[in-house]
């Protein structure tokens, strides 16, 4: 294997035969805000192979304080189009595939999750979540998953635990519930943290205005967009050295795996 030098830190540490494994590795990330995003970057950059990236949503103003991709220039784009031309700049070995699209229980097996090594969920929806939670277990990826990451200030309170055995994490409990209905055996890493901050200040809409900020969204490859803000019941702050830690705790995991069956 020819040495990439952008990994030449990371093979000292890990040696070749891991930063090979790396990257014949396949990961598909699911949503790439707050957390995300960040996991994306954190991949690119560790030398993953192939790594697509979904997530229907266009770039808002009020993501600037915590999405990697996100500026003021680019309100309004595509999120998966944006962060992937970052992540060919960075890494250009590193094959991305952005695709513009909501995972749910509609479009599940058009992601074909067979094809994949690993599953990282990072979405929002609870009902779209744990289908998707669901659907990798039935495909046999590896699944991790990022619990809430809003109302948190405090970085050295993240965790990774079972689902089965987070505490304090309002997400998982729901997650935890809805699991069980369907009557799920599997299991599962996941990041959380049980820190629970009330708001300082509240807002009925994501701006912190009536008059939306973000310009008016042509549709993407014949996508239409979904407005999220407005499905929204409450607006919940978030801080991006906690949503970021969050991201790369589920890099962390991907990568520490690939290691240990390289070393196996």
């Amino acid at each position: 294997m020819s040495v990439n030098p952008v990994l030449q830190r990371l093979q000292l540490l890990t040696g070749t035969p891991a930063l090979q494994r790396l990257g014949d590795t396949r990961v598909a990330l699911f949503g790439v805000g707050g957390v995300g995003s960040w996991a994306a970057e954190a991949l690119a950059r560790s030398g993953i192979g192939r790594l697509t990236v979904v997530d229907n949503d266009v770039v808002c103003i009020t993501n600037v304080n915590r999405q990697l991709q996100a500026t003021v220039k680019n309100v309004g784009r595509s999120k998966v189009q944006e962060l992937a031309d970052r992540l060919r700049i960075v890494n250009p070995r590193c094959v991305v595939t952005p695709i513009q699209q909501v995972y749910e229980p509609a479009t599940a097996a058009s992601f074909a999750l067979e094809q994949y090594d690993y599953v990282l969920d990072c979405i929002d929806s609870i009902a779209n979540k744990v289908d998707l939670i669901r659907t990798a277990a039935v495909a046999g990826a590896t699944l991790f998953s990022s619990m809430g990451a809003a109302c948190k200030l405090d970085p050295t309170r993240i965790s990774v635990e079972s689902i089965w055995e987070t505490t304090g994490c309002p997400l998982a409990r729901i997650v935890r519930r809805q699991l069980r209905a369907t009557a799920f055996a599997g299991d599962f890493l996941t990041v959380f943290s049980p820190e629970s901050l009330a708001p300082a200040e509240l807002a009925d809409v994501a701006c912190g205005t009536h008059r939306c900020h973000c310009p008016a969204v042509d549709l993407v490859d014949g996508q239409e967009h979904t407005d999220w803000c407005s499905t929204k019941k409450v607006i919940n702050g978030s801080a991006v050295h906690v949503t970021a830690t969050f991201g790369m705790f589920l890099a962390g995991l991907v990568i520490q795996d690939v290691v240990r069956r390289a070393a196996d």
